[in-house]
């Protein structure tokens, strides 16, 4: 075959219109074939005839897009000094923009042979692995530009493209579950109805499947075990995967970028789905294992875990760098999307073994044109030590506030000595963010994720139920921080309902008011249950799907959803750009603080009574017309003014508005537990007996229209 020297950038392999040209990584090899894989399953293997700085590259001017191919890596097999190529083992593209395929468990994908390690597997793992695909990068975006969405205007939907999909009724058959069902337009309706911003999606990166859970009749449904960090996952492709996944998943980012919704990716940079020593050789292992991976520092034949998955990148590494910074800017700059949510974030700070939020992963972030100007989103722990880092990520950062959920559930279920806490995260957590100079954007907050119990079960199960998953419910959060209402899952008890229906909404109450960023997880607004599994990570069925049948208990909570994400996306002050100063504004022309906290008599909060263990019930106001800060175009920005009243205590408890000074009159807007009717109105110093475990909202206009 003709083949031409090429060049060694990009990396990858690139269609330019005429030709391919292929480059490949590897500091050990010391032969690499490149494999051309044709429609019958034969092999055409050419070597690669150029090594500059040690990318082996070369360029073939009959391959076309639709070609799959591997490569087969010659070098040094010496496990106990971290090396591990093995020509026999058909490799991935580290750099593939298209994958085609999944790997069958076979043992020819494994070097070593089942049942002694030490002995050597040389079979030709071909017809079990997975393929890379030339694709073609040419695409008609036409006028599709990132939505013009300030970040304190967000409001973020986890979803899983099949789990949200699968079972909508309006989406054709035969491409639900598919890139193709994300961007139909009754999906993109529901979302856009319900006021989100962006969808977050769980990994799209391609993934393998474990095994192990296919031998139990099980799946890895939520993905998070990558394999091609360029690549589409071709499992939600409906047209094909020989490249055609990669033009579904732009048409889909096309069409919600249409309807102004942003797309953030779920990214997993920290491992890959190679697994421990005893993994299989797909790509990375084969290819350049002591350069790709975190290894043992006395002990270079095993990896060093922080992931709970059997490996680690190696951050230190300038190859892996490039590979994940290389990553980042292909998802941005050729498929369009607007941020990342980074999975097991500490991971990516561990240059050696501690967290360090100056590593160089974020230097070169903080300093990429691209990436720096995206949403980026840390999981801001990992399983390694001192793998807890909840607030101490760069200012360029959001973090999943893990503090704010736990906080607010404890909260709502009856906690004591919780209600300062809950004041602090309410408001935007600057206890955890302000020290080093982020603003109320970088909490990210969540009562719930894909990870733990849907809404519906955190205030139906007190104990998780994740019999299903094969391991006798030993999977999965113990500790959940939820409360059942009285009954253990299903019950037809009214009171048990009444008050179930209470929580969900003082949950998306709480989580859509509060100064941040809201995250709602998909199906929440519908009422979605799992029916007590809280780790549906292996169940790719009717368990994890969400559920469009809506019976009027669920229409109601949906539209109840969309009224207060409405509320939030109305009022500014619910989502404010800067913390609240808590002082005086207007140079002393009025005494009213931007944020006022409030006992149920309608005064000011004592330091003690913060302090008193039984203590669940709060007022803050929220002074529209101390906002203090300007609207991106300079104009000052006024709003109405808001009491919120909470009763987190199993009784009623009765509040008094408070004087003249914060307002003459009050609007309500919302009871979560229907006691008063919108647009009740309510003098100063009135008193209002709210029912346990519910909030209030009330309104008045700015002081200068009352």
């Amino acid at each position: 075959m003709n083949i031409w020297p090429g060049r060694p950038y990009p990396m990858g392999a690139t269609y330019d219109g005429s030709g391919t040209n292929f480059a490949l990584f590897s500091a050990v090899a010391e032969r690499v074939e490149l494999c051309l894989i044709e429609a019958d399953g034969s092999e055409r293997r050419v070597d690669l005839p150029e090594v500059d700085a040690f990318v082996w590259h070369g360029y073939l001017p009959a391959v076309q897009p639709g070609q799959r191919y591997g490569y087969r890596v010659h070098g040094p097999y010496d496990p106990a000094a971290g090396h591990r190529c093995d020509p026999s083992k058909l490799l991935l593209d580290p750099y593939a923009k298209a994958i085609d395929g999944q790997t069958d468990g076979d043992p020819s994908l494994y070097s070593y042979t089942f049942g002694d390690p030490e002995q050597r597997n040389t079979d030709d793992s071909a017809a079990h692995t997975m393929t890379s695909v030339v694709v073609n990068p040419y695409f008609d975006w036409g006028h599709d530009r990132p939505p013009q969405r300030e970040y304190h205007e967000s409001v973020i939907y986890e979803a899983h493209v099949r789990g949200l999909t699968q079972l909508h009724p309006a989406v054709p058959e035969e491409i639900r579950g598919t890139y193709s069902a994300l961007g139909h337009p009754a999906v993109v309706e529901h979302l856009s109805s319900l006021g989100v911003t962006a969808v977050e999606l769980m990994p799209v990166h391609q993934f393998v499947h474990d095994h192990s859970l296919a031998d139990k009749g099980l799946t890895n449904y939520w993905g998070y075990n990558t394999i091609g960090f360029f690549a589409p996952h071709n499992g939600y492709a409906a047209y094909g995967s020989t490249g055609q996944q990669v033009q579904e998943f732009k048409t889909m980012v096309k069409a919600l970028h249409a309807a102004d919704i942003e797309v953030i990716l779920d990214v997993v940079y920290n491992h890959t789905a190679e697994g421990n020593h005893l993994g299989p050789t797909l790509g990375f292992r084969g290819i350049d294992n002591a350069s790709y991976y975190r290894l043992v520092d006395d002990d270079h034949a095993h990896y060093f875990d922080t992931t709970g998955t059997g490996n680690s990148l190696l951050m230190r590494s300038p190859h892996v760098l490039q590979l994940i910074m290389d990553s980042l800017r292909y998802w941005v700059r050729d498929m369009h999307v607007d941020g990342f949510r980074f999975d097991l974030a500490a991971t990516l700070a561990r240059q050696f073994h501690e967290v360090d939020r100056l590593s160089a992963f974020f230097d070169i972030v903080q300093q990429d044109p691209v990436i720096s100007q995206v949403k980026l989103i840390a999981e801001p722990w990992d399983l390694g030590d001192g793998g807890y880092q909840v607030g101490g990520f760069p200012p360029l950062w959001s973090e999943w506030n893990g503090r704010y959920r736990d906080t607010v559930r404890d909260f709502w279920r009856g906690e004591p000595s919780t209600l300062a806490e809950f004041a602090s995260r309410l408001s935007g957590s600057s206890d955890l963010y302000e020290h080093t100079g982020r603003r109320p954007i970088a909490s990210v907050n969540f009562i719930t994720a894909h990870d733990g119990f849907t809404l519906r079960d955190l205030v139906s199960y007190n104990e998780k139920h994740n019999e299903a998953n094969g391991e006798d419910n030993n999977d999965g959060e113990s500790f959940n921080r939820s409360w059942n209402g009285g009954v253990e899952g299903p019950t037809d008890d009214p009171e048990v309902l009444d008050v179930r229906l209470r929580q969900s909404r003082n949950f998306l109450a709480t989580l859509l008011l509060s100064q941040g960023v809201p995250m709602l997880a998909h199906g929440d607004e519908l009422g979605r249950t799992q029916q007590g599994n809280n780790n549906v990570y292996c169940q790719d069925n009717e368990l994890s799907w969400v559920d469009w049948d809506l019976d009027a208990t669920r229409e109601e909570l949906l539209e109840y959803t969309r009224t207060v994400v409405a509320l939030r996306r109305d009022h500014p002050v619910f989502r404010r750009r800067r913390f609240f100063a808590g002082a005086p504004e207007r140079g002393g022309e009025s005494d009213l603080r931007d944020i006022a906290w409030l006992d149920p008599s309608g005064t000011h909060m004592s330091d003690a009574q913060w302090q008193e263990a039984f203590a669940r019930s709060v007022a803050v106001f929220l002074n529209g017309d101390a906002i203090a800060e300007p609207g991106l175009r300079g104009e000052e920005v006024v709003d109405d003014s808001f009491l919120v009243l909470f009763n987190g205590a199993p009784e009623s408890v009765t509040f008094t508005l408070p004087n003249q000074d914060y307002g003459q009159e009050w609007t309500v807007v919302l009871d979560t537990d229907s006691q008063f009717e919108a647009g009740d109105v309510k003098a100063a110093q009135a008193e209002l007996a709210l029912a346990p475990r519910s909030l209030v909202v009330l309104t008045r206009p700015p002081m200068d229209a009352a």
